[in-house]
């Protein structure tokens, strides 16, 4: 039987599953709630789609680097003090940015907005490692995953009906309303799951990293994690250009991403049930092939000119399973690599995750073919991320 060399700490109390879930997804949230409004906020400010894309790509930036930040600081001065932080800068900028005059106000308070709201993605998942073992963490990060993508892939929806009966600012009057409601639970019912440290600075922090970054199975466990779950973004972007050219109407788009929510939510759903039962290597690399090979039988579909609607979208829901099965598995043995810097780790994995997220999106606008684009980036990240798991899990055991 295999022991934890890492135990968990024991606090008075344990956090809520609930809390962690309501914080950890309110950043992600305030993104997608966003979007369907670009269109009138850029209206009513009498700003150009490209200056109100900037909403969304800066805060998506903003989610990237400041995990940098948090998941070190939460290291020293505890997760507690530093959420809330976080969630206190979440709900002014969304202050701010329901009573932005301009779009350059908009935009400044979204970077904010983005930089509170990642607080919430690294130490949500720092605080179910810390009081948790690694098998009891997994399955309860794929129960946060589950709701985590529930949420997102809802938005939009909510966000849309908002906008259009209430005016683009009632978003963020109900973002608000989450910061608020985040910062009061977590004052009052939030216990210190960390062992601060109580000493940073710039060069700690850079040595932090530079060990997490030298660590062979951190590298493998971040990389193939980034590369299993956040690639999937290539699609969801060129998924309007794609069925376009197959002549399908554009609510048809949001049938098909709905779909691939609930792939993930299976997956995440089925790992919860599973971890414990099967050893968390196997499952990683088990699910991320399925994964994998779906890819790879899109990508082939696509160079023999049969693929379809019901192809493609079924083909991408097997990969979101096996994302949404492999994900908890991966986060959870990349912030146990070293007890010390579960928060740093927490940060570095979510920056990863958002670097490949925007890359893999841009890759897929590459060329007239955006079928084939996106095909060739899911299927490149399919084999990359099999390749870090094999390689993090051999490194691992052949240190054990």
């Amino acid at each position: 039987m295999r022991h934890d060399p890492f135990p968990a700490v024991a606090p008075k109390r344990k956090p809520a599953l609930w809390l962690l879930v309501l914080i950890t997804f309110s950043g992600t949230l305030a993104m997608h709630m966003f979007v369907p409004a670009l269109p009138i906020a850029a209206q009513d400010l009498g700003a150009s789609i490209s200056a109100m894309q900037m909403t969304i790509s800066l805060y998506i930036l903003g989610l990237a680097f400041g995990q940098l930040i948090y998941g070190p600081l939460s290291d020293c001065f505890g997760r507690r003090p530093i959420l809330m932080v976080g969630l206190a800068l979440y709900t002014a900028a969304g202050i701010g940015a329901a009573l932005a005059p301009s779009v350059d106000a908009l935009i400044a308070a979204r970077l904010c907005q983005a930089l509170g709201g990642c607080a919430g993605l690294v130490l949500g998942r720092a605080m179910v490692r810390d009081v948790s073992g690694p098998e009891t963490a997994a399955r309860q990060l794929a129960l946060m995953n589950l709701i985590v993508v529930i949420g997102p892939a809802l938005a939009p929806l909510f966000g849309g009906l908002l906008a259009s009966h209430f005016g683009w600012r009632s978003i963020f009057l109900l973002l608000i309303a989450l910061g608020a409601s985040n910062l009061l639970f977590a004052w009052r019912l939030l216990p210190e799951t960390g062992h601060p440290s109580s000493t940073i600075s710039a060069l700690s922090l850079g040595r932090e990293y530079r060990g997490l970054l030298g660590s062979p199975a951190v590298r493998g466990y971040t990389v193939g994690g980034s590369f299993a779950t956040t690639s999937g973004y290539a699609f969801i972007a060129a998924s309007p250009f794609i069925f376009e050219e197959w002549g399908r109407p554009a609510h048809e788009v949001g049938i098909a991403l709905g779909l691939l929510a609930v792939g993930a939510c299976i997956g995440s759903a089925l790992a919860s049930r599973l971890i414990g039962r099967v050893r968390m290597e196997r499952l990683m690399i088990g699910a991320n092939a399925v994964s994998a090979l779906s890819a790879l039988a899109f990508l082939g579909l696509v160079l023999s000119g049969t693929i379809n609607v019901f192809s493609a979208v079924g083909l991408m829901v097997l990969f979101t399973m096996g994302s949404g099965l492999s994900s908890p598995a991966a986060l959870t043995k990349a912030v146990s690599v070293n007890p010390k810097m579960i928060g740093s780790a927490s940060g570095l994995y979510g920056f990863a995750q958002m670097v490949v997220g925007a890359l893999c999106t841009s890759l897929s606008g590459v060329g007239h073919d955006p079928a084939l684009a996106a095909a060739c980036v899911l299927a490149a990240s399919g084999i990359v991320s099999q390749v870090a798991f094999w390689r993090a899990t051999r490194h691992e055991a052949a240190t054990a």
